[in-house]
C-alpha cells in the first residue's frame, strides 16, 4: 500500500470512528440514561411479558370454553381442568423467557430511545421525578385507579356488553353451522370490589 492510500485510509478511519464517537451519549448522560433504565426494567418487563402473554390467552381461553360446551356433560369438569393445567403451565413457562427476553432487550433499547429523544438536563429532571416517593406513590395509584376505573366502567358497561356478545356468539354460531352455547361477558373480579 501506499503512503497515499495508508493516509487516506487512515483518515477515513478516524473520521469513521470519530463519526461513532459522537453517537455515543456523554459519560454524565450515560450514568443517568443507565440509572432511569435500571428503575423501569424491572416493571417494564413484569407488565410487557403479561400483556403479551394475556392477549393470545384470552382468546384462546375463550374458544376452548366455547368448545368445552360442545363436549358431553360428563366430561367437561375434567377437560376444564386439564386445560387450565395447560393454561397455567404455559403462562409459568413463558412469562419468566419472556422477561428475561425483555429484560436483555430493554437497556440497549431504552438507552438509545433516551439518548435521542432527552438532553442531560432533562434526563435530570427524569431521575429526580422516577426516585421520588411521591412519584412511587403516584405509580401505585395509577394501578388502583386502572382497577376503579376498569370496575365502574364494567358496572356500567357490562349488562349491554353481555347482550352484545351474546349477539356475536349467535351469529359467529349461526355461521358455523352451532347451536349457540349460553355465554357470559367479562366482569370484574369480586376481589376488586370498591371498598366503602
Amino acid at each position: 500500500m501506499t503512503s497515499r492510500k495508508l493516509g487516506l485510509a487512515l483518515a477515513i478511519a478516524l473520521a469513521l470512528s470519530a463519526g461513532s464517537t459522537l453517537a455515543q451519549p456523554s459519560p454524565a448522560k450515560k450514568v443517568l440514561i443507565d440509572k432511569i433504565v435500571a428503575l423501569q426494567q424491572q416493571g417494564l418487563a413484569d407488565g410487557l411479558a403479561a400483556n403479551i402473554i394475556q392477549g393470545p390467552l384470552s382468546q384462546l381461553t375463550q374458544a376452548g370454553r366455547g368448545a368445552l360446551q360442545q363436549m358431553p356433560a360428563e366430561k367437561r369438569e375434567a377437560t376444564a381442568k386439564a386445560m387450565d393445567a395447560d393454561l397455567k403451565k404455559f403462562v409459568e413457562e413463558n412469562v419468566p423467557y419472556l422477561k428475561d427476553k425483555i429484560s436483555k432487550a430493554v437497556p440497549n433499547t431504552a438507552s438509545a430511545l433516551l439518548d435521542e429523544r432527552f438532553s442531560e438536563d432533562e434526563l435530570k429532571q427524569v431521575l429526580v421525578w422516577a426516585e421520588s416517593p411521591v412519584s412511587q406513590k403516584f405509580g401505585l395509584a395509577s394501578v388502583e385507579l386502572q382497577k376503579a376505573v376498569a370496575q365502574k366502567v364494567m358496572a356500567e358497561a357490562g349488562p349491554t356488553l353481555d347482550g352484545r356478545f351474546k349477539s356475536l356468539q349467535a351469529s359467529l354460531a349461526k355461521q358455523l353451522g352451532i347451536a349457540p352455547q349460553p355465554a357470559a361477558a367479562p366482569k370484574p373480579a369480586a376481589s376488586a370490589a370498591p371498598k366503602k
